[in-house]
């Protein structure tokens, strides 16, 4: 998608608020930040699917495959992305490889891609617990899977953020970077609005939703 905030004519102030990216980017602790600013309901969706069916994720990789795991994931999705009072959703590092979950994003959701780079991402792994696929070599496979998920991110996205900057200018980057997403969010919103507005007037469309390239 185009730079920053994908142009929409129809107001997206119902819809999740979605973040993706890779493992260690700071999807869970940045989401919890944004929700509250939001005053939103906010998940995890591997800790949801985790409460949901008992299973941890590895334990899901050990007895279903990753493919039955993706299943289970695309179908929390959906639940997620129909629920009622629309949330902040922090989702796993994997769930673009679904094209499902790629449409589904698309059309229903606000998707806030926060990208960094291999060796940021290598810096930041817990990598006791859920984490599957990186067993083996997780700096390399974290290369691996940044090459194949990135593009796919790109797609989903209507916003994107690099997180590096905020580690290095701030103390407290996550804090920081769950100000700076609301602040766009709410920017989004209020172009939305005022666009959908604007197309109802005689004298046509209001001010254009501008992507913003800042972040990326």
């Amino acid at each position: 998608m185009a730079d920053g905030v994908a142009p929409e004519t129809a107001p997206r102030r119902s819809v999740p608020i979605v973040l993706v990216g890779m493992m260690g980017s700071g999807k869970s602790t940045v989401g919890r930040r944004l929700a509250a600013r939001l005053e939103r309901p906010f998940v995890d969706a591997d800790d949801e699917l985790v409460r949901r069916s008992g299973r941890t994720i590895r334990e899901w990789f050990s007895t279903a495959g990753e493919s039955g795991f993706r299943r289970a994931e695309a179908d929390l999705l959906a639940d997620l992305l129909a629920a009622p009072g629309p949330a902040v959703i922090a989702t796993g590092g994997g769930v673009v490889v679904t094209a499902e979950n790629r449409a589904a994003l698309v059309a229903r959701a606000r998707v806030v891609w926060l990208r960094a780079g291999a060796p940021h991402l290598v810096s930041r792994l817990d990598r006791r617990g859920q984490r599957p696929l990186l067993d083996d070599d997780p700096a390399a496979a974290i290369e691996r899977l940044l090459d194949e998920r990135a593009p796919l991110y790109e797609e989903v996205a209507h916003l994107v953020i690099d997180v590096e900057p905020f580690h290095l200018a701030h103390e407290k980057p996550k804090r920081e970077l769950a100000v700076r997403i609301a602040e766009k969010v709410r920017a989004a919103e209020a172009d939305e609005v005022d666009a959908a507005a604007g197309a109802d007037r005689p004298d046509g469309p209001g001010r254009p939703v501008q992507p913003d390239g800042g972040d990326r």
